[in-house]
């Protein structure tokens, strides 16, 4: 009986000594690629913001609840994940683009589509915008240790070249544009609404912010890529 009572004591007291304690944390499941994907997410806002100078492998860390040594782990070092950060960028925009699905369209559809796109594209990720920016600081040094950017840029210039051709040959679109060329035209158009949306804003004391002055001035880019193509 003294060994029944002593038993009955001894869970108890164990009982007693558990019932503050929150239930255990489930371990995470080890998830490369969402741990890659969500350093790449917080690394991104960092150096949009801050450039690749100002910004900080230790702040990545602690929003990311990890370690230097992790950001390390996936990426060599800070101009690694710079690197990654930028292709990231690049590969988002275009696996986007590629689901627009203008070869289905007729020509001049097709390259409104697309431009209208890309306007509407780079003022909701004005981080993409401020990394291209950054890079073009550096004179291009770091995106040129990319093995994967050309290739990720090439469906982009091969879908818009496919897009004026079949205008060529329709007889809608002039002949002796380079594809190329045409792409930095609406990339350029695109870029500023961006990248001088401020200043311009002061200077010129625009309300470049309202809804309809973005519809405006979207519509305006689109119908001055077209006109310039048109025959």
């Amino acid at each position: 009986m003294n060994r029944t009572v002593h038993s009955s004591a001894a869970r108890a007291k164990a009982g007693a000594s558990t019932a503050g304690r929150a239930p255990a944390r489930k371990r995470r499941t080890n998830d490369p690629e969402r741990t890659r994907s969500d350093i790449l997410d917080v690394a991104t806002r960092e150096f949009a913001e801050k450039g690749l100078a100002g910004a900080r492998i230790d702040v990545i860390a602690e929003a990311m609840r990890t370690s230097k040594r992790m950001i390390y782990y996936y990426f060599g070092s800070k101009e690694g994940l710079y690197v990654a950060v930028l292709e990231e960028a690049y590969r988002r925009m275009r696996e986007i683009e590629a689901g627009l699905h203008l070869d289905d369209l007729p020509p001049e559809d097709a390259l409104r589509k697309l431009v209208g796109f890309t306007v509407d594209y780079q003022r909701a990720h004005p981080d993409f915008i401020r990394l291209v920016m950054t890079e073009n600081i550096h004179r291009g040094e770091y995106l040129r240790r990319s093995a994967s950017i050309q290739r990720l840029n090439v469906p982009a210039i091969e879908g818009l070249r496919r897009v004026y051709e079949r205008g060529v040959a329709e007889g809608r679109f002039r002949v002796g544009i380079d594809a190329v060329d045409l792409h930095m035209s609406i990339s350029a158009l695109s870029v500023f609404n961006v990248a001088n949306r401020h200043t311009f804003a002061l200077i010129f004391q625009r309300d470049l912010e309202s809804p309809s002055a973005q519809i405006a001035r979207r519509d305006s880019i689109v119908e001055m890529v077209v006109r310039f193509v048109r025959k």
